[in-house]
């Protein structure tokens, strides 16, 4: 079982101190950690079924049609309506339906009137839907779960590229260093939204593609910070120690210097995830995102703009980014208390 060290505990319980970073943390976890199974809160697919005596689960099956519970199509059964059916048949069959039974890219019409609906208890679009009848709470809990995906994913890639390149030009340092330096220098020259321009307009854009351009040209920055802290670590008396006592090059890495240069890694995270959020969702409302219909708060944001007059889109979207943006600052701001290099450096 692994086992913290007095100096990591003291700063975890630090960080609980901070009550408006603690408490956004554990809020933000929950609905990462329910962002992964939203099929199970928001979806079109029944959580289960029994017919005739038989249970089907089709949330987590393949499609099911119409005509294996007793219908006349041969398309995907329609649960919402085969629930209502099986209510008014009053008999042992049911249907179990998410919290929200509407699935992000479904689209629901009302005769005789043109979307965007207004938010309805008795349709169960609870914060109503965009301009083609999508259910706008569906579109927000799942382009939630992309903007938190991608912002971590690129993040943890940026900075695991970051910290080996930035370490190595700081303990190594001649040659290397410099010509790291020189050609970090001219590739930041390049325009990052000229790239994703002319990509997105010779091929799809995809999650992959924004999360591989992102990288490209997002490792630079912890790099200078992991270039600094190493330098400066790897001339202290306790990295020359470890080397007059035969240390490698690895343990006084790994052992002896990340350690005390994690620290920035930490305090730096939060920023680059609100920073990440930002960027796909600024390029989604310019048309510049990931292909329709992927779910996007910047999309959601374009609609709410231009259909001023329907309040429910443009309201539900930024008070989602606001409430998360504001959550992960408050996270940063107290890892950043919390771990402070000043009041929390080791050297062993």
């Amino acid at each position: 079982m692994m086992t913290l060290s007095p100096l990591t505990q003291k700063k975890i319980k630090r960080f609980k101190e901070i009550k408006p970073g603690y408490w956004s943390f554990i809020v933000l976890s929950i609905l990462l950690v329910l962002s992964l199974f939203a099929e199970f809160f928001i979806n079109s697919k029944a959580l289960m079924v029994r017919y005739n005596g038989e249970l089907f689960f089709p949330v987590v099956s393949d499609v099911r049609l119409g005509t294996e519970f007793g219908q006349d199509y041969q398309s995907e059964a329609n649960y919402r309506e085969l629930q209502a059916l099986f209510e008014e048949e009053d008999n042992s069959n049911f249907v179990i339906m998410p919290l929200v039974p509407w699935n992000p890219y479904e689209q629901d019409f009302i005769e005789g009137e043109f979307p965007p609906y207004a938010p309805s208890i008795e349709s169960q679009h609870y914060l109503g839907t965009d301009v083609i009848g999508r259910d706008v709470l569906a579109r927000l809990f799942y382009g939630f779960r992309i903007a938190m995906m991608y912002a971590l994913t690129t993040m943890t890639i940026c900075f695991a590229i970051g910290t080996v390149i930035g370490c190595a030009m700081g303990f190594f340092g001649g040659k290397f260093d410099l010509i790291s330096q020189r050609f970090i220098e001219v590739w930041s020259m390049i325009p990052f939204l000229y790239v994703i321009m002319i990509l997105v307009s010779i091929t799809k854009p995809t999650f992959t593609l924004f999360v591989a351009i992102n990288v490209i040209f997002g490792w630079m920055g912890i790099t200078w910070y992991m270039r600094t802290m190493t330098y400066k670590e790897s001339a202290r008396e306790y990295v020359m120690a470890a080397r007059a006592l035969g240390a490698s090059t690895s343990r006084i890495l790994l052992k002896h210097i990340l350690p005390n240069t994690m620290v920035m890694v930490v305090t730096l995270a939060p920023f680059t995830i609100v920073a990440n959020i930002t960027a796909l969702t600024a390029l989604d409302y310019l048309g510049l995102g990931l292909a329709p219909p992927t779910p996007s708060w910047g999309e959601l944001l374009q609609q709410g703009k231009s259909n001023l007059d329907s309040p429910w889109i443009v309201t539900s979207v930024v008070t989602a980014t606001v409430l998360v943006l504001t959550m992960v600052t408050f996270i940063g701001d107290a890892v950043r208390a919390a771990f402070d290099p000043k009041k929390f450096t080791r050297y062993v």
